[in-house]
């Protein structure tokens, strides 16, 4: 199993996979790192990533794109209608109040919200991770704004769970952005912090935070964001040159959706040569409207004149992260830029101004926060053994809540509960005192990019008084959790009663040097020690931690609402795949005409056919053609196979007589050569060749007598190969000739192959012990005889030999 991480951009997605050898950022299906966050709809089939936004300009209705800022926002928010004024695709208000793309799907209308658009996009990096890695990817970690309130998050994760991904952790882009940063560094102080910025300005927001590293571990400490980035520029940029082609021109380029998409593709390119070049640079664009072509130029100093409002709100967003992170420009080590707006030469001058410190670009610009992302996947999952690395991340926004009910101490301001910048995850524990079902309000307690500051309501159920009729005291346990989203996590009813117990005596022990005193025993244990005489009782507090049950009324989607998003998602799936078959079968026919019809005709296979039935055959290859493009268009899969298969049937005898034709020469020679090498070992035998000693003549006579009957065989059949028309079958087939071949060669190998055997063994001479005496005693056989005869009975006979250990 692989674990991968996911940079979730506006514009474009990156995947990063953690692997034996590091972070690798993976390619897609068009051998690129990046992915187009764009879906189209085309007839029966989906088009996600590069192919969607290829095809862009010519099927805008159905090209969805940018809906990563519609996540888990309503149909009448302000924000979603400012951003309808740059959708091309038609979008509506459904019944629920979420938002619905209009987009032609199966041949019917059909709406799909934001969620489901971002379902789709992450199936497909599911299937461009999958074939990348060759291994099943289920665990990821997710990237999204540091921004992203409880509704967008929340939002973000079921758009997850419908594409079939195991979530481990929704992390802040900025925050994925330091862990690639400070994961390699070897150089971490372990005591005073070294403090880094990081400025992200991609191509719809920037975010700035800062962050202190030491050895082994960060800690974000503040961040600030403002919702522009590279398409503000390009739009303040394409306003100038619409109305300067309307002066010149008389054309609005406003009043065409297509050509104004034509439009900021080139400005986006222009925008990346002025931030390399600062002289005067053209741009022309061929048949923009009425088919008329526009040009005109622009130099970086007036781009910047053009977007200096901009600029100030970069130069703000940069200004109050340095006050709310309360730092000093000396305690500030470097600042890292990632993004592609980063690259504006303007940009990095205020980074300058700002910061005191020159913009540094020591990380991967487009790649950084799924490279982090992948990093923290791979600490969490038990799949992949890396290093620890701590992460302390933050809460950007103050949260508060409200409690109803007699007993409530929060007021109608509420109490707020975690901080700006507030450590995460992180949880806290409330103590209220109720008599029944009272209901908690968590808010945020700041202003928030988001028309409802409500997080949610939780009524807590099968509240009771007490026994006596007072008040229960309620543990309330508000979390945040490693996705940042902020919930309430348990609620417990505090059941304490006081039990009397009678205490037994129990004797007494002696004192001895190891018993601590009663001070020290008290101090050991944590509590204090009550000492009872004999016949008296002992209260006992029993505490008993009960679970109450809550319903919670947040956003998101219901549990049978998202199983059912499921289930349509796993259905275009399915359908995908079946139309992919479908137009595979359509594509092998057609080009399988195209191939046959040119080889028949002034190819390879004509002169291997009569002439009427070649006709024929083109004629038919012609019908099915003009079928093709008619009434065979949107066959299903089967009828083009079955079509295929007929024509197979018709043309596979032709190609397997030219195939005879042209390859028997060839295989005869082989033939040739077989006879050739079997008379030649005859030969040698004949003459005595010491290499054929060991064989027989009743063998070589064999070989001779197969040698000739295959040379026998050859001739008839080269003789009838040449005598037979091109336009019949060939009277040999490739297949007799080769049979032919390895017989005669077997039959020649199994003789000749064969090793020499192997010269017999001489027997070993007999040993002589008059001879091994002399040599062992260094005594002639004489004296060794006369020493035999004063052995001790029980000595070894002179013959034998003994073995010691």
């Amino acid at each position: 199993m692989s674990v991968i991480g996911i940079d979730f951009g506006s514009e474009s997605c990156y995947i990063a996979a953690a692997k034996a050898g590091g972070i690798e950022t993976l390619a897609n299906d068009y051998s690129l790192r990046a992915t187009p966050s764009c879906v189209a709809f085309d007839g029966k089939k989906r088009i996600i990533g590069v192919a969607a936004k290829n095809q862009q300009v010519t099927n805008m209705k159905n090209t969805v794109s940018g809906f990563k800022h519609l996540l888990g926002r309503r149909f009448n928010d302000p924000h979603v209608q400012r951003e309808l004024n740059s959708i091309p695709t038609k979008v509506k208000g459904l019944p629920d109040g979420s938002i619905g793309y209009q987009v032609n799907y199966l041949d019917q209308e059909q709406c799909f919200t934001p969620e489901q658009l971002t379902a789709m996009l992450f199936t497909k990096l599911k299937e461009t991770s999958t074939n990348a890695l060759e291994a099943q990817v289920n665990d990821c970690v997710i990237t999204c704004p540091v921004y992203f309130t409880n509704a967008e998050r929340k939002a973000l994760l079921e758009a997850a769970h419908i594409a079939g991904l195991n979530v481990l952790r929704l992390m802040n882009e900025t925050t994925a952005t330091a862990l690639s940063y400070g994961f390699y560094k070897q150089d971490l102080p372990e005591d005073k912090p070294r403090n880094v910025i990081f400025v992200d300005c991609g191509h719809a927001s920037l975010q700035v935070s800062a962050c202190a590293f030491t050895k082994g571990k960060l800690k974000m400490l503040a961040s600030s964001w403002d919702q522009i980035g590279g398409r503000d520029f390009d739009t303040t940029l394409a306003e100038y040159f619409a109305k300067e082609f309307l002066d010149r021109y008389k054309i609005n380029a406003k009043t065409n959706a297509r050509s104004w998409l034509r439009l900021l593709t080139e400005i986006e390119k222009l925008k990346k040569q002025m931030s390399a070049n600062s002289t005067k640079l053209p741009l022309g664009i061929e048949c923009f409207m009425d088919e008329i072509d526009v040009s005109s130029s622009m130099q970086r100093s007036t781009m910047e004149e053009l977007c200096a409002p901009l600029f100030q709100r970069v130069e703000m967003t940069f200004k109050r992260l340095l006050a709310e992170s309360k730092l000093t420009l000396d305690e500030i080590h470097s600042v890292e830029v990632v993004g592609g707006s980063t690259r504006i030469p303007a940009i990095k001058q205020l980074i300058e101004n700002v910061f005191g410190k020159p913009a540094s670009t020591t990380l991967n610009q487009d790649e950084s926060v799924s490279r982090g992302a992948a990093l923290q996947c791979a600490i969490m999952s038990p799949a992949v053994r890396v290093r620890e690395f701590g992460v302390t991340d933050i809460q950007n926004y103050a949260v508060k809540v409200i409690c109803d009910g007699e007993g409530s101490a929060t007021g109608s301001s509420g109490l707020e509960v975690f901080s700006v910048f507030h450590t995460a995850p992180f949880s806290r524990m409330l103590t209220l005192h109720r008599k029944e079902p009272f209901t908690v309000t968590v808010l945020y307690a700041q202003p928030i990019p988001y028309p409802d500051p409500t997080i949610g309501r939780w009524t807590i159920k099968d509240v009771k008084p007490t026994d006596k009729g007072e008040l229960s005291t309620i543990k309330v346990k508000v979390r945040i959790n490693h996705h940042g989203i902020v919930l309430i996590s348990s609620a417990h009813l505090v059941d304490s009663k006081e039990v009397e117990e009678p205490v037994t005596p129990q004797p007494a022990e002696p004192a001895s040097a190891e018993q601590p005193a009663v001070g020290e025993q008290q101090q050991n244990n944590g509590e204090p020690m009550e000492v009872q005489q004999e016949g008296t009782e002992k209260k006992k507090k029993n505490t008993k931690m009960i679970d109450l049950p809550m319903d919670c009324e947040s956003h998101g989607h219901s549990l049978n609402d998202l199983n059912n998003l499921i289930q349509q998602e796993a259905k275009m799936v399915a359908n995908d795949a079946k139309e992919t078959e479908r137009i595979d079968a359509k594509n092998a026919l057609e080009e399988f005409v195209y191939d046959m019809r040119n080889k028949l005709q002034g190819g390879p296979l004509e002169r291997y056919v009569v002439e009427a039935e070649r006709d024929a055959i083109c004629a038919q290859l012609n019908d099915l053609e003009n079928w093709l493009y008619e009434d065979g268009e949107d066959c299903d899969r089967d009828t083009y196979v079955n079509r295929l298969k007929a024509l197979h049937n018709k043309t596979n005898p032709i190609k397997d007589r030219a195939n005879d034709y042209e390859l028997c020469p060839s295989v005869f020679s082989e033939l040739k050569h077989a006879i050739n090498n079997a008379h030649v070992a005859v030969n040698e035998f004949k003459k005595g060749s010491p290499k054929y000693d060991h064989l027989t003549e009743t063998e070589f006579i064999n070989i001779a007598e197969h040698a000739d009957k295959s040379q026998k065989w050859l001739d008839q059949h080269m003789a009838k190969f040449g005598a037979s028309p091109r336009t019949v079958d060939s009277p040999v087939k490739v297949a007799d000739i080769r049979h032919e071949v390895q017989t005669l060669n077997a039959c020649v190998n199994s003789v000749i192959n064969r090793p020499k055997p192997k010269p017999a063994a001489k027997p070993a001479p007999p040993k002589d012990n008059a001879a091994g005496a002399d040599q062992h005693n260094g005594e002639n056989a004489d004296k060794k005889s006369e020493g035999d005869k004063t052995a001790h009975p029980n000595s070894v006979p002179d013959d034998s030999t003994m073995d010691v250990e």
